[in-house]
């Protein structure tokens, strides 16, 4: 038996969410191409201390806003009864902070295709 044509034609298209994750390196080597005036070096200090600054803002509880791009915050997860899997009894899992990411308006536009390629910060 065939599939129904919308899921055909879903699966004949190219979906961006099809591609492998990005790691560190990577946006490293990309943006040192990008960049060529920044040594490769700068562009990998520049991003790692990016991120730890990120995390520890975000470790002491602040929340941190990029506009057009989107805000990261802390949500807390209250305490809750989970199932160990292997003997399928109940535990207590204690309550804690998750982050979590709020996208913008202009990159949830450009995910859904609705932004201008060409506004990128070069």
């Amino acid at each position: 038996m065939r599939a129904p044509a919308t899921v055909r034609v879903f699966l004949d298209r190219q979906s961006p969410f099809s591609k492998t994750a990005m790691t560190k390196s990577e946006l490293i080597e990309a943006l040192a191409q990008r960049q060529k005036h920044l040594a490769a070096n700068d562009v990998e200090l520049a991003v790692k201390s990016v991120l730890e600054q990120m995390s520890h803002s975000l470790s002491t509880g602040e929340r941190i806003e990029i506009r057009g791009f989107g805000s990261f915050s802390l949500h807390y997860r209250p305490p809750r009864m989970g199932r160990n899997p292997k003997t399928g009894d109940s535990v207590a899992l204690p309550g804690k902070h998750v982050p979590h990411f709020k996208p913008g308006k202009e990159l949830r536009e450009r995910v859904n295709g609705n932004g201008d390629a060409s506004s990128d910060a070069s």
